[in-house]
């Protein structure tokens, strides 16, 4: 059975970017119901015992929907920290985002316009293949890179309910406000080289 992860922060340490009240609908809420409705589904089924990440690149339909947005979710809210307003990677991904993007700048660029221009819902995502390449991707729904063999660095949610009562309609001013929670070193270990 899986359950909700714990915030490593407290509920108004992402303010003003993030405020307790949309922490608390967000995770306390929409994440607590993935994670209630993907143990509801589990029991004697193929998928009992297994991973998140089994999971996913086993499942399809409610069963799939379910885990994704809990891994999507743990990974979301396990990046931020309170705002830095020097917040920038460092070592083997900062010199790599250099190498594929010309900059930080022109990275972080690229990533709000993809999660802008994502239509409906989803996520959007710095992913790495194999050989520690980086891409943005969008992804729709609860998809995510693990179910396209990638690893997944980095990502800001793009469903309504994890900006709306802070920014209304503004997806893209919420995503150029994140960049100052990015939690980088939780980012390069994910990366790992």
């Amino acid at each position: 059975m899986f359950t909700l992860i714990s915030l490593p922060y407290a509920p108004t340490a992402l303010e003003p970017v993030i405020s307790a009240q949309t922490l608390s609908f967000h995770h306390g809420k929409h994440l607590q119901a993935y994670v209630n409705n993907l143990n509801a589904a589990l029991p004697g089924s193929e998928f009992e015992g297994l991973s998140l990440e089994e999971i996913i690149c086993r499942a399809s339909g409610g069963v799939f929907n379910n885990a994704g947005q809990i891994l999507n979710h743990n990974l979301y809210f396990t990046q931020f920290r309170a705002p830095q307003a020097d917040a920038a990677p460092k070592g083997a991904l900062a010199a790599k985002i250099a190498e594929q993007f010309g900059s930080l700048e022109a990275f972080q660029a690229e990533f709000v316009a993809k999660g802008a221009g994502l239509f409906g819902s989803g996520w959007v995502w710095l992913q790495a293949d194999a050989a520690g390449e980086l891409s943005v991707a969008q992804y729709a729904g609860a998809d995510n890179p693990i179910a396209h063999g990638f690893t997944p660095l980095l990502t800001f949610d793009v469903w309504e309910h994890a900006y709306y009562l802070d920014y209304q309609n503004r997806r893209p001013d919420h995503l150029k406000a994140l960049w100052p929670l990015v939690d980088w070193e939780v980012v390069e270990r994910r990366y790992g080289r």
